[in-house]
């Protein structure tokens, strides 16, 4: 099983490159936004707990995300492997990925993060606000907590996998395409390692 973590800021790309990496490598995609979108949407209990904290841009609990995340995986079935989109974003989730995995026997292979300068990730958000009707995106005051939450509070995660001999890094600016390619040598290099 490839357990693969794109990880990086709002608006980096891990949306557009995972859907190729689902393609190419045959990987059920785990985002936490979909996630919380999807429940937002049909307006479950943890749709409407979730909404409080996505509202002002912060992160939801460890717990809820936790417990979510393993209820997906079990109701997933057999798959080959899995793309983590946006999760983990703390240590503390890090962890408990990484012991849940373990339970299974099939730990993460690898953190690739995508590199993007902030001027390049608000212009994105704002973009994708309108584009995707994507109102959590839409406020420039919502899109700087974003950015401050995820270099205090996730940003840490990449050191975590750092130590752990998990971690690369990519460009995430450019053509797309190349910046697929630039992943997927980081993924197969990964996958020489035992």
């Amino acid at each position: 099983m490839i357990n693969i973590i794109l990880f990086g800021p709002p608006g980096a790309g891990k949306g557009t490159q995972s859907a190729k990496l689902i393609e190419k490598y045959n990987l059920t995609h785990i985002s936490t936004g979909d996630l919380f979108r999807k429940h937002l949407k049909e307006g479950t209990p943890l749709g409407q707990l979730a909404k409080g904290y996505m509202d002002k841009g912060n992160l939801v609990p460890d717990q809820v995300v936790i417990d979510m995340v393993d209820d997906k995986i079990k109701s997933s079935g057999q798959i080959s492997g899995i793309i983590f989109d946006g999760f983990p974003r703390t240590i503390p989730q890090a962890e408990a990925l990484d012991n849940l995995l373990a339970s299974k026997n099939a730990p993460i292979k690898i953190l690739i993060e995508l590199v993007v300068d902030e001027t390049e990730l608000r212009e994105r958000l704002a973009d994708r606000a309108q584009k995707e009707n994507r109102p959590d995106d839409a406020k420039p005051e919502v899109i700087e907590n974003r950015i401050a939450v995820y270099k205090a509070e996730t940003a840490a995660v990449a050191e975590y996998y750092k130590q752990h001999n998990k971690y690369s890094s990519v460009i995430g600016i450019g053509e797309i395409s190349d910046i697929f390619k630039n992943i997927c040598r980081e993924i197969d290099k990964s996958l020489l390692v035992n």
